[in-house]
């Protein structure tokens, strides 16, 4: 393998394969001499962007939160003008990418998470990550209509999480649901919060 001639682009690797890792074996299967095996680099490679192992795991973080985004692409959401049933489309598409074709990323996060909850300092690095996408997520919603904005993308947040490690790490990881079911989850979670507002592009409290 050619190694990348620029640190970042070496940075990227290493993080790729840390992300890799942590799908494959879990937390306990992340060492810098692993990242090293799995990324193809001499060994050190990896200590020498990463010193120690809270460098290395903030290193996956931000690595994990660029892929995320690009898998989640809340740039790309329909207009939220276009109604309910569009703004359902673009949560569904992503979501389900996240439990098909990035399943292993998907997988990776949870492990992550989990080791967030015993490193304060990596939760603090974690949780920040994510803000775009909270950010993102949040704005969509108040372009609905919706007057509790926090409180809306708790729960869409806590919606596609529960379906996602459900289906990745839980009991219901035999069978993905197809595209069309989860987007018929959240349209029946989108209703609930805004109303049965008409999918030909009303928006709740828009003109009729």
């Amino acid at each position: 393998m050619a190694l990348p001639s620029d640190r970042a682009s070496r940075a990227d690797l290493v993080a790729d394969a840390a992300l890799a890792l942590l799908a494959e074996r879990g937390m306990r299967g992340l060492t810098h001499r692993a990242v090293d095996e799995a990324a193809g680099l001499p060994q050190g490679s990896t200590s020498n962007l990463a010193r120690t192992r809270q460098a290395l795991l903030e290193l996956a973080v931000r690595r994990l939160a660029e892929r995320e985004a690009r898998v989640l692409a809340l740039e790309e959401m329909p207009d939220p003008r276009g109604g309910l049933d569009s703004l359902a489309d673009g949560l569904a598409l992503a979501t389900h990418r996240a439990l098909t074709r990035n399943r292993d990323l998907t997988l990776a996060r949870y492990e992550l998470a989990l080791e967030a909850t015993r490193r304060p300092e990596l939760r603090a690095y974690f949780d920040a990550t994510g803000a775009r996408f909270r950010d993102q997520l949040g704005a969509l919603v108040t372009a609905m209509g919706s007057t509790a904005p926090d409180r809306h993308v708790l729960s869409l947040v806590a919606w596609a999480d529960g379906l996602m490690f459900s289906c990745v790490a839980g009991s219901f990881g035999a069978r993905v649901p197809s595209l069309e079911e989860v987007r018929a989850g959240l349209r029946e979670l989108l209703g609930g919060m805004f109303g049965d507002a008409s999918a030909a592009g009303k928006t709740p409290g828009g003109p009729a």
